[in-house]
């Protein structure tokens, strides 16, 4: 790889360093290509990125969008984007499945996370999730309601 390609490679991971809400470093060691592109393609359904990057370009780039406090040691899998629930469910799950693969570490809000915080992040519903249950709630007294005119209505209709 030649110096002006690692370059590029650190620009474009600054930038999406810097726009990511969360970034979960996990430990890949033995996992087949197959299982890796489940991985791949999961996080890509919710827009969350995995790569695996040296660690000295990960360093230079973590550094450079001002994201510090991650050791990196031996070979690691980046997963990251700008939704800190998405990024946490798609490594906890596939941790879960994979008993090769290992959540080291995170960075989440600019704040070192250990893998208790992503497992708690992971068990949280989403926000269309939460969004649905908001609605529901806000639903239920209308629909009981009309359910009670359709009673009333009935019950006149039937004396009538």
């Amino acid at each position: 790889m030649t110096r002006s390609e690692k370059v590029q490679i650190i620009a474009e991971l600054e930038t999406e360093f810097k726009a990511s809400e969360a970034i979960v470093v996990c430990n890949y060691k033995g996992l087949s290509t197959k299982k890796l592109e489940v991985l791949r393609n999961n996080a890509k359904e919710n827009e969350v990125r995995v790569q695996i990057i040296k660690n000295t370009l990960a360093n230079i780039a973590l550094k450079k969008a001002n994201k510090e406090g991650l050791e990196l040691k031996d070979t690691n899998i980046f997963i990251w984007g700008k939704d800190q629930l998405s990024v946490s469910k798609i490594a906890s799950k596939f941790e879960d499945d994979n008993e090769l693969f290992e959540i080291k570490a995170a960075l989440i809000e600019d704040q070192i996370a250990d893998l208790a915080k992503v497992k708690a992040l992971a068990k949280m519903p989403s926000r269309n999730e939460l969004l649905a249950m908001l609605l529901q709630v806000w639903n239920a007294p209308l629909q009981n309601f009309v359910i009670g005119l359709n009673a009333l209505k009935a019950k006149k209709e039937s004396e009538g």
